[in-house]
């Protein structure tokens, strides 16, 4: 008669904790999240050409090969835009602080939706006073409106104010792109800075 020799306990959960192992270090050599964007499919950006505060022309195939998040409003905004760009300056801070390789794939950009007073000038003073990472951009009010319609931006010129200027009604939208200009998912600024760096952390690879 043959005896069959049955496993220990400890050689079986050496071979669990072995195959757990094996099964982690394959998920992280995978190299994609787990789960599909929820964008993913979405018509939600493209190319575009518009202006740096430079004077140098910008074109969205510029960007190819990195993270892009992009966001649309205007510097005279008196409270959404300048909040909402202080948290994704906060959340890239952060994620740099935890992972620079990680950080260093992203490119954040600021477009603005104003172009008859947000000027090469006026868009980069305002991008730089958030963080030297960000890029400003402006162009001409056909151009402005054509990428807007390409990123699914609403924007609407408001009524004069009280001793003078406009406010501009807009959606405040922070949409991240992937290396090759796919949308992935839009960051939760109105969460805070912490947010959006755990939500970059949870695209970015």
């Amino acid at each position: 008669m043959n005896r069959i020799n049955k496993p220990s306990a400890a050689r079986l959960v050496a071979i669990a904790l072995s195959l757990a192992l094996a099964t982690a270090l394959a998920g992280c050599g995978a190299g994609a999240p787990a789960e599909e964007p929820p964008l993913a499919g979405a018509s939600i950006g493209g190319d575009f050409t518009l202006t740096n505060s430079r004077g140098e022309t910008v074109r969205w195939g510029d960007f190819a090969g990195k993270y892009r998040v992009v966001y649309f409003g205007y510097t005279f905004c008196p409270d959404i835009c300048p909040t909402d760009m202080q948290r994704v300056a906060q959340g890239l801070k952060a994620l740099k602080a935890q992972d620079p390789a990680l950080a260093a794939k992203i490119v954040p950009i600021f477009i603005t939706i104003d172009p008859e007073r947000d000027t090469q000038a006026v868009v980069g003073e305002f991008a730089a006073a958030f963080s030297p990472d960000i890029i400003g951009l402006t162009g001409t009010p056909e151009q402005i409106a054509a990428t807007a319609k390409t990123f699914k931006v609403f924007y609407q010129k408001g009524e004069a104010q009280p001793g003078g200027g406009y406010l501009v009604d807009h959606s405040n939208v922070t949409y991240l792109f992937g290396p090759d200009g796919a949308p992935i998912a839009t960051l939760p600024t109105d969460k805070g800075g912490k947010a959006v760096a755990e939500e970059l952390a949870r695209w970015v690879i």
